[in-house]
């Protein structure tokens, strides 16, 4: 298949093909790290229904016509983009191949699925689209999924997308898209964990987050999540804030997925058992031993099996960015910073 990629077959190295987040999910398939299985409609895909869109008008080129301080062009200009990348069919050969990947994901899992975007250059340590792009979450069927993906294409072009590369001056011919499809977590909690503090930067520690239901509710701030901190190495907890959980997210029998509230005695229960936080911390051990940064790392609890399930792993970009900016303008002459120190000093 030239427009489908099963997550065995693709890696970091693939991430100009099947974007950040469909390489990390390879990534860690690979490294032996469980995530739920899945394919990546690659950056072939996008590009061959560009090329067919392209034929009427081109779409790169007004992007990278766009002034990032113009708003009011900038918001016309995606909401064309956008409704004509919704609206346009699919070539035949892509269309073709997401049927047959799904026919065949769907046999051997036979559950709903998640369709998320993975844009090529999300997730870097230098340029984080994170958050940028659409997820879209319980998808019950070809048609739904189809559409998805479609759809995810277009959220290349949002708003704030748009904006945040032409402020950076981005070339378009450099940014595309790859879709993820992989099956749904039934998480009975989800959340994210941090192999650095992320409000220290302290390194021999691990932050773990994470509240009743899918992860969705954590990730877009609308529920405050229980939150421990751990030690690295010996694993003490050192922190425990249990918050009230009011609301958790679930899936809607229609697909999508729903706000319900949570149980009273749930509420302020702890979401996550002590034995369950040291099993997050062994596999944000590996996850970090493997790609030698720290992580930031997104995971489910499945409800079924109490299986622990990585949903992406990508650099933590704020103390990393810190660190790597100079503090001080070198000088020409090492004698220059020795004198102003001591002259300094009166």
């Amino acid at each position: 298949m030239s427009y489908i990629s099963w997550f065995a077959d693709v890696g970091l190295a693939d991430r100009p093909h099947v974007g950040g987040k469909g390489a990390s999910l390879g990534e860690l398939h690979g490294a032996g790290i469980a995530v739920p299985p899945g394919f990546i409609v690659r950056t072939s895909a996008f590009e061959r229904f560009l090329a067919a869109i392209e034929v009427d008008c081109p779409v790169r080129g007004q992007i990278e016509s766009l002034d990032a301080e113009d708003l009011c062009a900038v918001t016309a200009c995606c909401a064309a983009m956008r409704s004509r990348l919704q609206e346009a069919p699919l070539p035949a050969e892509v269309r073709g191949e997401i049927e047959s990947a799904h026919a065949e994901l769907s046999a051997a899992h036979g559950k709903a699925l998640a369709v998320r975007s993975s844009a090529t250059s999300e997730d870097a340590a230098d340029a984080s689209f994170a958050g940028l792009q659409d997820t879209y979450l319980w998808v019950q069927d070809l048609d739904q999924t189809v559409r998805k993906v479609r759809s995810c294409w277009a959220s290349l072009y949002s708003v704030e997308s748009v904006a945040y590369r032409r402020r950076r001056k981005l070339p378009e011919q450099a940014v595309a898209m790859a879709v993820v499809v992989q099956t749904m977590v039934d998480a009975r909690t989800a959340g994210v964990m941090f192999t650095r503090s992320p409000t220290t930067g302290d390194r021999s520690v691990i932050t773990i987050e994470g509240a009743w239901g899918l992860g969705s509710a954590v990730v877009g701030g609308e529920v405050t999540p229980d939150r421990w901190v751990l030690s690295k190495v010996t694993g003490d907890i050192t922190v425990r804030d249990i918050s009230d959980k009011a609301i958790r997210h679930a899936p809607a029998v229609s697909g999508g997925i729903e706000t319900r509230p949570v149980e009273e005695e749930l509420r302020r229960a702890p979401c996550l058992s002590d034995e369950q936080l040291q099993t997050l911390r062994g596999i944000a051990r590996r996850v970090e031993r493997h790609y030698g940064c720290p992580q930031d790392i997104e995971w489910a609890l499945e409800r079924a099996s109490g299986e622990v399930l990585l949903l992406q792993s990508r650099p933590e970009t704020v103390w990393s960015s810190r660190q790597a900016a100079p503090v001080a303008r070198p000088a020409g002459n090492p004698l220059t910073h020795v004198m102003s120190v001591f002259g300094g000093r009166r």
